[in-house]
């Protein structure tokens, strides 16, 4: 169960399509970025070249961090989890997230600073759609729609691991989620939106090369304490209720359920390490 504080920081759930996936992140990222950057000719020469680094420093350093947590959180789970698992689950999380945006940008910046007019007014308009599907996903409809619709996906991820919930387990996971403040989803779409803009206006200027690093480092800061005082603070309290959900969660898993959890991770950990060392494979190269 603590290996769901690890899944965005492990890029996929599934073990067996892991590798399929991992193997074609290069196409997936080439359509992403082309979808956002609009690149033609030169310019979409030098972002594969781009998305490659950033791909081949993934392998060689990323992995054997992924293989480093899955195998923890495997040991982790089958013993039973503690509130200190569940920090250092989310800490690990973090620095994990923290350092793959940081490459991100090291990567893009020059890219950035090269984009004409037209395609900076595309890169705005690509974000602005981006803010209304999160309105739709989280801020649209009465607090009893989006407290179902945020139970939904918790119900849906905490099964992705453990097969199907007992009426009890799926009973925390509502209770969860009408806990959590929907005004958090409120302060995540005003944080978004500044970032955004300051970054638009780091496009704009043209400043890339020499703020890019530094605006990397504000969207997953060190500690919760760099965030806004008011976002730190509904950040803290949604916390401290998903853990107090994961931990009486896991009283309640079935032998069954523990031993999915950790087999599931165990075989992540074991795909980390062949993608790890099999060198770069067909989404990495030229």
């Amino acid at each position: 169960m603590g290996a769901v504080l690890l899944v965005a920081a492990l890029a996929v759930g599934g073990c067996s399509a892991t590798r399929v996936a991992y193997d074609n992140a290069g196409t997936l990222l080439r359509w992403r970025a082309a979808s956002y950057l609009d690149v033609h000719g030169e310019q979409a020469k030098a972002l594969e070249r781009s998305i490659a680094r950033l791909l081949s420093w993934h392998r060689a350093d990323a992995l054997p961090q992924y293989v480093r947590l899955a195998e923890e959180s495997a040991t982790r789970i089958a013993r039973g989890l503690s509130h200190e698992d569940l920090v250092w689950g989310y800490d690990s999380l973090r620095a994990q997230v923290r350092e793959s945006v940081l490459a991100a940008a090291a990567q893009a910046a020059d890219l950035l600073d090269r984009l004409d007019s037209a395609q900076i007014a595309h890169l705005q308009q690509r974000l602005e759609e981006d803010n209304r599907r999160f309105a739709e996903e989280h801020l649209a409809g009465s607090p009893e729609e989006r407290h179902a619709r945020r139970t939904k996906r918790n119900v849906a991820l905490l099964e992705d691991w453990l097969g199907t919930l007992t009426d009890e387990q799926a009973k925390l996971v509502r209770q969860y989620s009408g806990r959590v403040p929907l005004a958090l989803d409120e302060l995540r779409d005003r944080r978004r939106q500044r970032l955004q803009s300051e970054f638009m206006q780091l496009v704009r200027t043209r400043q890339a090369r020499a703020r890019l690093a530094g605006f990397a480092a504000q969207i997953v800061p060190r500690s919760d304490d760099a965030l806004e005082p008011s976002y730190a603070a509904a950040l803290r309290a949604t916390t401290t209720a998903y853990f107090d959900m994961l931990l009486e969660l896991d009283r309640s898993l079935s032998p069954r359920q523990r031993s999915r959890a950790v087999a599931r991770m165990r075989a992540l950990a074991a795909d980390f390490t062949q993608l790890a060392q099999a060198g770069a494979g067909p989404g990495e190269r030229q």
